[in-house]
């Protein structure tokens, strides 16, 4: 489920924890697809791993999270796209970035 919270400028936001399941984790390819993807959406998309965060739209930032198999992330999403934007996100994690079959 979803976490809904409103920011002071009534700007909804959404989170969910997730866990990076492909076996080379959060590596170059997957970021590059991820960062294409966070672009499609009008939302400011976040990825927290410990005391680390990064931009999903940033190929550096997510390699920076080193985020292998098994890390859990939160993915939080902020705009008028947040929620379609958080589960498309949270779709390519759990699909593993379409790498393996």
């Amino acid at each position: 489920m979803n976490k809904l919270t409103t920011t002071p400028a009534e700007t909804p936001a959404y989170s969910k924890q997730i866990t990076i399941s492909n076996k080379l984790g959060l590596h170059a390819r997957a970021a590059t697809k991820l960062a294409i993807l966070a672009t499609e959406f009008d939302a400011t998309i976040t990825l927290i791993q410990g005391e680390k965060q990064a931009s999903a739209a940033s190929v550096l930032g997510l390699l920076m999270l080193e985020s292998g198999i098994g890390k859990i992330i939160t993915v939080e999403a902020q705009g008028r796209d947040a929620e379609q934007a958080l589960e498309a996100v949270c779709k390519l994690i759990n699909d593993k970035f379409d790498e393996e079959s």
